[in-house]
């Protein structure tokens, strides 16, 4: 016999989280009426939704190896399901709700939470010091440095002041080469010698002359510097050393930093070299060295120059044109600082097309000026060679430095008036057309051939001249008439 089945009493369907009664609330708010089935559905519907959202951000929670959500958490759930985000609730200022106190009219109604609005006493404000508000944020350019040298604006820090002052062995502070240049003893007051101080005392005021090279310098800059320095001048006689010298500074990339330096100790060496008008043997050789040193500077392609071009010419030019170099070293000297000046102009004249033309201005008043030297005149040839074609035709024969130096040099039998004139004579050859197997001599019967020569004369003078008629076509390449205009 078998037993009765009891049924089990059906469970009426309970309503989740999110209750359909706050759907037609909301509905009703809208002027719109839903029946009770539709509210449900969509309460459902909500509720999904919610929990997948919490499900996100508490998976961003345990990413971030928290224990409290965040509403920065909710935010990037959102972003993650593609869902706009919540504005007005931030992590950094959350917001504070407060629980309401129970309706007595509806005690069924559920708890209450609002976001409580402060309080502001405008009283208190008005008594409050004013903020005032700063200004927004802007974008401006200015100069950090200029070639090292940190400009003086008030976007830059202010440069230290120097307390005291620096020692004569040590490098300087701001960065300057400096010299010293008098040490005062005991026995001495303002440079002038107290009664009665020994002669020992009075040899140690001589001026000394040292090369001090800036903090910023790294230490092997400073030491590379000294070697360098130190290798290249006399009385150093080891020419082996100088040649790797001068090989580094042509080919070593990391000497920038020294350029500066290196351009002062040329100039410096320039003019101690020159001045006085006594130039020995000794003088002649430290002016071939820091030729050589300017020529190897210009040949580094990893150094940047342009903006010493400034520094670099009074030196290469004060050597080109003074009035006396050593004899035994002139001509060298000289033809070095023409090619210098020349390679000099052939890397940077189409960056500076002004340099040019100031170069020549200073040649041509060192050759046609009266009173010059006739060393002077010679270098002022030898430079317009080392400038080009144009620079001689216009020196030379335009300008009339041939009959400058015809009618100074041709009537004097000194070495120094042939030099000259040797050296206007090969700078003229530079404007002498290619050789021909058939060179033919002006004549003097023919018109054509006399009207040249007269010109040529107006020119160069009546010495040149003279060397120039026994080619024609040099001739009237100078005068500028071509072949076909003496037919």
């Amino acid at each position: 016999m078998s037993k009765p089945v009891k049924q089990r009493p059906t469970q009426a369907p309970t309503g989740g989280v999110y209750k359909g009664d706050a759907l037609k609330d909301l509905a009703e708010s809208l002027n719109i009426t839903i029946p009770d089935n539709v509210s449900s559905a969509l309460a459902s519907d909500v509720e999904y939704r919610i929990h997948q959202v919490v499900e996100e951000a508490a998976r961003f929670m345990r990413h971030g190896r928290r224990t409290t959500m965040t509403t920065s958490d909710v935010d990037n759930a959102l972003r993650v399901l593609n869902i706009e985000p919540l504005y007005g609730h931030t992590p950094y200022n959350p917001t504070t709700f407060r629980r309401a106190l129970p309706f007595p009219q509806s005690t069924s109604a559920g708890p209450v939470y609002f976001v409580e609005d402060e309080e502001i006493d405008f009283d208190r404000v008005l008594r409050e010091e004013k903020v005032t508000l700063p200004k927004g944020v802007t974008w401006t350019a200015h100069w950090l440095a200029v070639e090292g040298v940190q400009p003086l604006i008030p976007e830059n820090p202010p440069a230290i002041p120097r307390e005291a002052a620096p020692d004569p062995g040590g490098p300087l502070p701001d960065g300057t080469l400096a010299t010293v240049v008098k040490t005062e003893t005991p026995a001495q007051l303002n440079g002038i010698s107290l009664p009665g101080a020994s002669g020992a005392n009075g040899k140690l005021t001589q001026q000394q002359q040292q090369q001090l090279v800036k903090q910023v310098l790294s230490r092997e800059l400073q030491l590379y510097y000294a070697r360098l320095t130190g290798s290249l001048l006399p009385p150093t006689t080891d020419f082996a050393k100088r040649t790797a010298a001068l090989a580094s500074l042509r080919s070593d990339a990391g000497l920038q930093a020294l350029l500066p330096y290196l351009i002062r100790w040329v100039a410096e060496g320039v003019v101690g070299a020159l001045k006085d008008g006594a130039h020995s043997e000794s003088d002649g050789k430290v002016l071939e060295v820091l030729m050589d040193v300017v020529s190897a500077i210009l040949e580094n392609s990893a150094l940047f120059v342009e903006p010493y071009l400034h520094q670099i010419l009074p030196p290469v030019l004060s050597t080109l044109l003074h009035s006396s170099l050593p004899p035994s070293h002139a001509t060298q000297l000289r033809t070095a600082a023409a090619q210098t000046l020349s390679r000099l102009l052939t890397q940077h004249s189409t960056t500076y097309p002004s340099l040019s033309p100031r170069i020549m201005k200073t040649l041509l008043l060192a050759l046609i000026s009266p009173g010059k030297n006739k060393g002077t005149r010679e270098g002022a040839i030898r430079g317009l060679v080392g400038v080009g074609k144009e620079a001689v035709r216009k020196g030379l024969v335009e300008g009339g430095g041939a009959k400058v130096v015809a009618s100074e040099s041709q009537h004097s039998g000194s070495r120094e008036s042939a030099a000259l004139l040797n050296t206007a004579m090969e700078a003229l050859q530079v404007l002498q057309p290619p050789p021909s197997d058939m060179t033919d001599a002006l004549d003097h019967s023919n018109p054509a051939d006399a009207a040249v020569i007269s010109k040529l004369i107006d020119l160069v003078g009546e010495y040149f001249a003279a060397r120039i008629a026994n080619d024609s076509a040099w001739a009237r390449e100078l005068v500028g008439m071509g072949p076909s205009d003496s037919s």
